[in-house]
């Protein structure tokens, strides 16, 4: 089983298109098992937060159906809090979840997180996972 730590990103992808990677990555999710996913109080405000900004135009079902099915098969966790150096400090619940756990951190950000073998894109995952 693949961990991972989802960056807001990638789910505001998958809601805005159900093709791709994102949107790929979302469905395994539910799919015990192939993806376990972990998340933090603050991510999990972050996503609503993020989810239902009007620009966005996401669908209110849609914006409860992505943070309900994280909620009902991902695990909550309580990361500790790193003092690495980050170009964007609200990045950094992602990096520590991910780092805390042992999961991968899958961005489309890569550049606002350090270079480490445990982050990465959503083509990255799904390629790893033979899903491509």
């Amino acid at each position: 089983m693949t961990k991972i730590v989802i960056d807001t990103n990638v789910l505001v992808s998958a809601a805005l298109s159900h093709s791709g990677n994102p949107a790929k990555i979302t469905t395994l999710i539910s799919n015990k098992s192939e993806i376990q996913v972990f998340y933090s109080a603050e991510i999990l405000d972050e996503y609503e937060k993020v989810l239902a900004y009007d620009k966005l135009k996401i669908d209110t079902e849609v914006q409860a159906a992505i943070v309900d099915t994280l909620k009902e098969f991902g695990t909550l966790i309580e990361p500790t809090a790193s003092a690495i150096p980050l170009p964007d400090e609200t990045d950094r619940v992602f990096y520590d979840a991910a780092n805390e756990c042992g999961a991968i951190l899958v961005t489309g950000n890569i550049k606002h997180f350090p270079v480490e073998p445990f982050i990465m894109t959503p083509s990255e995952l799904i390629q790893r996972m033979g899903m491509n």
